[in-house]
């Protein structure tokens, strides 16, 4: 009786059980992984994204792939939020991330017909996540160079962008964390102080560092100063200008007289405004929202050169530079609210008149993008933010591993040693967390033309015959050699393969303990009234 009324409440619903559930799932992802394991590594080919008006985009980053991609499956936009989480906490090793939790989903999927149940699956890969982030510290070293340090920044960028142009943002990258390495914030720090500035014409490597603020504006008033050598800057974080109000109300005046007592009062606490901040000796104003015009000829009287409509992250920026406090109300400014800037000047750039504010505090910069076209653009700063990324936290955690797919075979072999000890059905699960990780070498292989399995096969062979270094050996993609990766200067951050195993690990996990799945077939924001009709209050 009781599973006959669970039939009816499920009635119009979808439901996959058990072991067709995980069918279900296990195809989703490797779907998803099938769009983007073709741009791994530096030989992987680029995607065109072409959305529904018709633009395109071409790109090899594969978080941006899958999350312009339309994916609807709950299954693949979980991996996409684990891609997602790679990309926030180490701005790399995102393919890599969704190719891995792909294929420790499949090689559960097989251990599921084998007979071994999902909670021991889910144990086996616990313990051999475990061992694998111990055995990857124990294989570590800290960089041990500038140089060194560089070789990672490039390698986080192979196959994405041009060697040349690869080269010229290592250095743009390695020089900006250096400026940002001593300041405090969160993960987000070098997105939040350096301003990315797209400029056309020119070539990529054209690029350059500004240890400033350039923004595309001109100041108020064009007969004012072009430029000066410094002195004191004021920040509003608001208007300089009368009130209006919020609501529709109507004045009636009934003469000129009190329409010009209006004005006066109005220009009098304009007045105000601009006399405070020259009694303070400000020398540059600068003003988020607008400046009055009534004001605009005054601030010019007082010797201060305004500009207005700045956008709030610009204004930060400008703030932490210049060691400005942003004031809401400027007539409640006071000499502890000035910051001091060492020169402003304006060039004309593209056409576009760019002003340029520097200041001594330092902690924030901006980064020029040159390039012809926009997608040339949006994939050099893709680029670029991914090198900042890497180098800002290489700046916390120097710490270093052999990069061509040779950790992931060291960590395979490692595993099927571990399991040994296992005597469980854990044992299984361990190995097949361990022929898993072999997926990053024979994508690797697959997309430099390589034959996968000689590739693995070779790699597993030159690291055993090698005690001291073997971890090392690893895959040169272009050469198609088993060589030593820190001596290629192939080299990747720890916390990014830490990251990008701990996340495959928790997201095949997430999907392992699914064992129902229900599909609603109607909207249950719209109830069925009538049938509610039918029944008895």
């Amino acid at each position: 009786m009781v599973q006959a009324e669970h039939d009816v409440a499920l009635q119009d619903t979808d439901r996959l059980e058990g072991r067709a559930a995980l069918v279900n799932n296990v195809k989703a992802a490797v779907a998803l992984a099938g769009a983007v394991r073709s741009t791994l590594g530096p030989r992987g080919l680029d995607k065109m994204l072409v959305s529904p008006d018709g633009s395109s985009l071409v790109t090899n980053d594969g978080v941006t792939v899958i999350e312009t991609a339309k994916v609807e499956h709950p299954t693949a936009r979980l991996l996409i939020s684990a891609s997602s989480s790679q990309d926030k906490a180490a701005r790399d090793g995102t393919t890599t991330t969704v190719v891995l939790t792909a294929e420790l989903l499949q090689n559960s999927l097989e251990l599921v017909r084998m007979g071994v149940h999902p909670s021991t699956i889910i144990n086996g890969f616990l313990m051999s996540e475990r061992e694998a982030v111990i055995e990857l510290e124990r294989i570590s070293r800290e960089a041990e160079s500038a140089e060194e340090v560089k070789s990672v920044i490039s390698t986080t960028m192979a196959g994405k962008i041009g060697k040349s142009l690869a080269s010229h943002i290592t250095n743009i990258a390695y020089d900006a964390a250096k400026v940002l390495s001593d300041e405090d914030g969160g993960d987000d720090l070098e997105r939040l102080r350096v301003k990315r500035l797209e400029v056309s014409g020119g070539s990529t490597t054209d690029s350059y560092l500004v240890n400033g603020l350039v923004i595309a504006k001109t100041r108020v008033d064009i007969s004012t100063p072009i430029s000066s050598e410094g002195g004191l800057i004021a920040i509003i974080d608001g208007g300089l200008e009368n009130a209006k109000l919020e609501m529709d109300a109507e004045i009636e005046v009934s003469s000129p007289g009190i329409l010009k007592g209006f004005h006066d009062r109005s220009i009098a606490k304009l007045r105000k405004c601009v006399d405070r901040l020259s009694s303070l000796g400000v020398d540059l104003l600068i003003v988020r929202e607008g400046i009055s015009d009534e004001a605009i000829p005054m601030l010019t009287e007082a010797g201060i050169t305004c500009y207005r409509r700045f956008e709030r992250d610009d204004l930060e920026r400008l703030s932490k530079i210049t060691g400005t406090r942003m004031i809401r109300d400027p007539n409640r400014i006071s000499e502890r609210d000035l910051g001091a800037f060492t020169g402003r000047s304006e060039e004309i750039i593209a056409g576009v008149t760019h002003t340029r504010i520097e200041g001594s505090e330092g902690g924030a910069l901006t980064v020029i993008i040159r390039g012809t076209t926009p997608q040339i653009r949006e994939e050099a700063i893709r680029a670029f933010d991914d090198a900042m990324g890497v180098s800002f936290r290489m700046e916390r955690d120097p710490r270093v591993i052999p990069g061509g797919g040779a950790i992931q075979t060291h960590l395979a072999r490692h595993l099927r040693s571990f399991a040994l000890g296992n005597p469980g059905r854990e044992q299984l699960a361990i190995e097949g967390y361990a022929a898993a990780l072999e997926v990053v070498p024979r994508t690797l292989a697959e997309n430099a033309g390589l034959d996968p399995i000689d590739v693995v096969l070779d790699l597993s062979a030159a690291q055993s015959s090698d005690t001291e270094n073997g971890a090392w050996i690893g895959l040169n993609a272009f050469t198609g050699d088993r060589t030593r990766m820190d001596q290629l200067g192939i080299l990747d951050p720890l916390f990014v393969t830490t990251h990008s195993i701990s996340g495959s690990t928790e997201a095949a996990i997430s999907v392992l303990r699914i064992n129902d799945v229900l599909w609603a077939k109607q909207d249950p924001t719209a109830p069925d009234w009538k049938e509610g009709e039918d029944q008895e209050d």
